[in-house]
């Protein structure tokens, strides 16, 4: 009996038990599907660099490595595998503008591949090239297909042994400037040492990669030590592929615990809320219960198991709309598919979640629990009488004159509104979450927008940016200075405490280059100090007319620097001119040079390294934009989907619990249109503060998701007007609707049956 009067309950109260299913759903689904995505992303990592031997550290020398080298770095203990290591940017002589970074491993086990399609690898091939599968799709590239490299002066041609994915290129990006890989014009290819060596006429290798779980101290130590000699040790934490990869791990983590645990607490704050009001609902057929002989352990097992299976049915849905979430970022085609290069796309659920899942059906049946339970309370007698709302207070301002000038709409929805304090409070949370979602998104658009006008139209002024090769005498540097009549920089690796950093001197006589400031204008670099990065200044606790001590890399030298200005940047830097260079005697050579020459208008020398354009940086931000409008969007529909469940629930429950008012309402002569202005009024009071409470609230989230997911940039909040405008326009208009939606329930009530109903 009491089993079919469960599934009669379900059907009459559909609106409240779909409503909390969904909301349970969407909590549960937002959660599991944010920490999967992070999770997903450690573990096939994982695998992938430990299939590929991805190196944990990276000796780098200018003069280059010898055989003998490479043996007193294997010879230390600690050391599991090393390798000899070259990476160049060339050019694809068969493709106009495409360049690969053409690499050379000694030891395939150290930074090495996957094969994905064609013949493994072979150290002693002369022809082979092992080609990245992702270029290779871009631009209809195959197995047993030729290709013609160029570096400097150097040709290496050979056939397509393979097509791979390789550890070191995870994430490939042509330098740290370029935010989205563009495998349509840029890829990766390895080559054999012998074809590398024969094809040079030399074997020059500027790096060592080593396999080990030591401690960077003691290998750096250790390596020192070795080679009689002071080198620069970058640790993987320091490469692209690593770091960011690590960063979206560590963004996965922040958003899973801002997001999810928002839409979970909403979703539990409206079972507390509806449940409440359900059970008092139901109160006269607890009331019957007990009357015709039920014990009050089963009435409270019957009502409990109503919140049981909304738990059991709304966590099940979450479970797959989690996985869902997770597999449209999590697979090769998807959001992350577009910024990663791994084999394996496997999704797996992190163990904490079964804890939740188990915690939050139990968390449910509890709150299901407590509510019937308060109802069981006292004799039959008490429990058949209807359900009253409980005596209210006079407010402070129904004393005053002003309180009975107001309209009776407004006087009445004001006392509704403190009667039920509870369903106000929901609604103001349910307003406000949405507010706080839709200009977040919004916020992030704005924010990426000004961050690209920042940089890339204003501080980015050239056309073309020129790298010079290591070997370069300052005789040829200055011929291509000259011979493109750009502006220059030289970068000097250096450590700042423990901290690797780069010291760029740049030479803007053009204005080819601009530096950010704090404020979103930009700085002059004077000659009388050093203008350092904002994570730096904030890290270190530096600000203007403080000092530092950096130590180049190969040297034992010390430098003494005074801050005179922070700015923005999206390295870790610190930037200087020539004269204060020279002032303090640190000895640099000009690396890349910025011109307005297009860059396919830049003729190949052996002085210059690459060419990278401006447009190239931009393309790749394309990308990213898109992924990120499209992320808006979801957002801002999930933010729409939170408002209307949770206030069309509220809404049905205030119709609910004023039911016989509004009955009374009608029998007075109050027409269905003023009764339903009444509601909607409330509504839109309620929408209001909530606008006020999520405007600013939506900013500080924006501002504290931009320093924890985005601080390398060093973006600058922006929110515009328009933003905010559409955001008020949306919420506000949301919750019309569904105000909409509930006033034209006021057409059902039956007068007689409302008013004769508590006799």
């Amino acid at each position: 009996m009491l089993f079919r009067k469960l599934w009669r309950t379900m059907g009459l109260y559909k609106a409240q038990f779909i409503s909390m299913v969904i909301m349970i759903a969407i909590g549960i689904g937002v959660f599991i599907g944010f920490h999967m995505e992070w999770v997903s992303i450690e573990k096939n990592m994982g695998s992938f660099f430990a299939d590929t031997g991805y190196a944990d550290f990276r000796l780098v020398q200018e003069s280059g490595f010898s055989k003998e080298d490479l043996q007193k770095i294997l010879d230390i203990e600690g050391v599991e595998k090393a390798a000899r290591y070259l990476a160049v940017a060339a050019d694809v002589a068969e493709r106009s503008g495409d360049s690969v970074s053409l690499t050379v491993t000694t030891d395939i086990r150290v930074s090495g591949f996957v094969v994905t399609e064609g013949e493994a690898y072979d150290a002693e091939s002369r022809d082979g090239i092992w080609l990245s599968d992702k270029y290779a799709a871009a631009n209809d590239i195959h197995v047993g297909d030729t290709l013609t490299f160029l570096y400097k002066s150097i040709e290496i041609k050979g056939k397509i042994k393979g097509l791979i994915k390789a550890g070191e290129y995870m994430i490939c990006v042509r330098d740290e400037s370029q935010l989205m890989p563009d495998l349509s014009t840029y890829g990766f290819a390895f080559i054999s040492p012998v074809l590398y060596e024969e094809a040079a006429g030399f074997a020059f290798y500027p790096q060592i990669n080593v396999v080990s779980d030591m401690e960077k101290k003691d290998f750096t130590t250790a390596a020192e030590e070795a080679l009689a000699v002071t080198v620069m040790v970058l640790t993987k934490d320091e490469t692209i592929s690593y770091a960011e990869a690590e960063g979206e791990v560590s963004e996965g983590k922040t958003m899973g615990s801002v997001l999810p645990v928002l839409f979970l607490l909403i979703a539990v704050l409206t079972m507390v809320t509806t449940m409440h009001r359900l059970t008092a609902k139901e109160k006269t057929q607890i009331g019957t219960l007990k009357a015709l002989g039920f014990k009050d352990r089963r009435i409270l097992r019957h009502y409990t198991s109503y919140a049981l299976m909304i738990g059991i049915l709304g966590s099940a849905i979450g479970v797959a709309l989690g996985y869902g979430i997770a597999y449209y970022v999590m697979n090769p085609n998807g959001m992350m598919g577009t910024y990663m290069d791994m084999p394996e796309w496997k999704l797996y659920l992190p163990w904490f979640c079964y804890v939740i899942l188990v915690a939050a059906i139990g968390l449910l049946t509890l709150i299901g629990f407590t509510s019937v339970r308060q109802m069981l309370k006292g004799t039959a007698a008490d429990a058949l009488r209807p359900y009253t709302p409980k005596k209210m207070k006079p407010m402070l301002i129904e004393k005053t004159k002003l309180f009975h000038r107001l309209s009776f709409g407004i006087r009445w929805n004001m006392r509704d509104s403190v009667r039920h304090k509870s369903r106000t409070a929901m609604s103001l949370i349910g307003i406000a979450g949405c507010m706080i979602l839709i200009v977040g998104s919004l916020g992030m658009g704005d924010t990426m927008d000004a961050f690209l006008t920042l940089y890339y139209d204003g501080a980015t002024n050239y056309a073309s940016r020129i790298y010079l090769a290591e070997e370069a005498t300052e005789a040829q540097r200055n011929e291509v200075l000259s011979e493109y009549d750009g502006d220059w920089s030289a970068s000097v690796g250096v450590q700042l405490e423990e901290k690797t950093i780069s010291l760029d001197i740049y030479s803007v006589e053009h204005d080819k280059v601009r530096f950010p400031d704090k404020d979103g204008g930009y700085v002059h670099i004077g000659d009388d100090g050093a203008y350092i990065c904002m994570r730096l200044a904030e890290e270190f606790g530096l600000s203007v007319g403080d000092s530092f001590t950096i130590s180049p890399y190969g040297s034992d030298e010390k430098y003494t620097l005074k801050v005179s200005g922070v700015i923005r940047s999206v390295s870790e830097s610190v930037v200087i001119t020539p004269k204060y260079a020279d002032m303090l005697h640190i000895s640099y050579a000009i690396d890349s040079v910025y011109t307005d020459v297009e860059k396919n208008e830049i003729d190949a020398d052996s002085t210059i390294k690459n060419v990278t354009s401006k447009q190239m940086i931009i393309d790749s931000f394309d990308t990213f934009t898109d992924l990120m409008d499209t992320m808006i969007v979801i957002l801002i529909a999930g933010a729409l989907l939170l408002g209307v469940v949770v206030l069309y629930n509220l809404g049905v429950m205030s119709y609910t619990e004023r039911y016989r008012e509004m009955a009374t309402l009608k029998v007075v002569g109050f027409k269905d249109r003023k009764i339903g202005s009444l509601l909607i009024g409330q509504n839109l009071w309620l929408s209001l503060i909530g606008v006020v409470i999520g405007i600013p609230a939506g900013m500080g989230v924006l501002a504290y998701l931009l320093k924890e997911l985005a601080g390398e940039y060093e973006m600058k909040m922006a929110v515009s007007a328009a933003t905010i405008a559409g955001s008020i326009v949306l919420t506000v208009g949301m919750s019309l609707l569904v105000s909409l939606m509930v006033s034209r329930k006021n057409k059902k009530i039956d007068m007689v049956e409302a008013l004769k109903g508590a006799e």
